[in-house]
């Protein structure tokens, strides 16, 4: 048996952490003095230490720890457990490279001797179009990918023929912006005529006047574009007239370098009567 204090210098892991693991029944001693209120371990412990060492390192919390300590001779369990971990470092990883992503699109608008927040606002009729259109309440707006796979997916066996030019865009339905269940849709300009599947239909749009706004790079220029095309519209005696969209001219579907990506922001306006 082993005194806490050499398990503590064995196992690498203090004699507090060591209690409280104890104390929230990660690891309990082996044994404790009920005279002297001495903790004692048995080497075989050292294994299980090192486990929870090694389980603490991969992220897990302790209270998780605990449940998996109990079903570790269970490798089917242990396996979810481990692949779930995975699955939240992955997406981890993404929010950071994102993150990283956006600070570096900043440094570079920053070291442009142009005016790289100088956009430019134009009037234009969107012509009466055919469009293969998929439309769900997402959870966030950064789930749309959802949708683009949905329609990819159940359109594969159509033969779809894109128009030319053939416009892919995200339409926004909600009147206010929401941190959590979004309506969105999203729609591909095609010819042809074509059934509609479970989850994507084909319809015609309608002509409609649009103030638009093209930028390059990064989606977090985004509120800075609105500005502008708010100014532009109240400068122009024009209104706000429908769901606000964004056509991808170059979509990340298409360069993993948010710099190349070339988005245009568009919203349907009319003239104040």
């Amino acid at each position: 048996m082993l005194k806490i204090g050499d398990f503590s210098k064995l196992s690498r892991i203090s004699i507090r952490m060591l209690r409280y693991y104890d104390e929230i029944d990660v690891l309990r001693p082996a044994q404790i003095d009920t005279f002297t209120g001495y903790r004692y371990y048995k080497e075989e412990q050292l294994a299980t230490a090192c486990r929870i060492t090694e389980l603490r390192q991969m992220g897990f919390g302790l209270f998780v720890i605990r449940e998996i300590m109990i079903n570790y001779a269970d490798p089917a369990a242990l396996n979810d457990y481990l692949k779930i971990k995975r699955a939240e470092l992955l997406a981890e990883e993404e929010e950071v490279r994102m993150r990283i992503q956006l600070l570096d699109s900043a440094f570079e608008r920053l070291r442009k001797d142009d005016n790289a927040m100088n956009y430019n606002v134009t009037a234009k009729v969107m012509p009466q179009r055919y469009v293969a259109s998929v439309r769900s309440i997402l959870p966030t707006y950064d789930q749309e990918g959802v949708l683009w796979n949905t329609m990819a997916a159940e359109t594969a066996s159509l033969s779809l023929q894109m128009e030319e030019p053939c416009m892919s865009l995200a339409i926004f339905h909600d009147e206010d912006f929401r941190d959590k269940d979004v309506d969105v849709e999203i729609q591909v300009s095609v010819k042809g005529s074509y059934r509609n599947t479970e989850h994507v239909t084909f319809k015609t749009e309608p002509e409609v006047v649009i103030a638009s706004a093209v930028y390059k790079g990064s989606y977090d220029q985004i509120t800075a574009v609105n500005q502008v095309v708010a100014s532009w519209v109240r400068d122009n005696d024009y209104e706000f007239n429908g769901a606000m969209f964004c056509i991808y001219h170059v979509s990340p579907a298409q360069t993993k370098n948010m710099e190349e990506l070339v988005t245009e922001v568009c919203y349907p306006v009319r003239k104040k009567s």
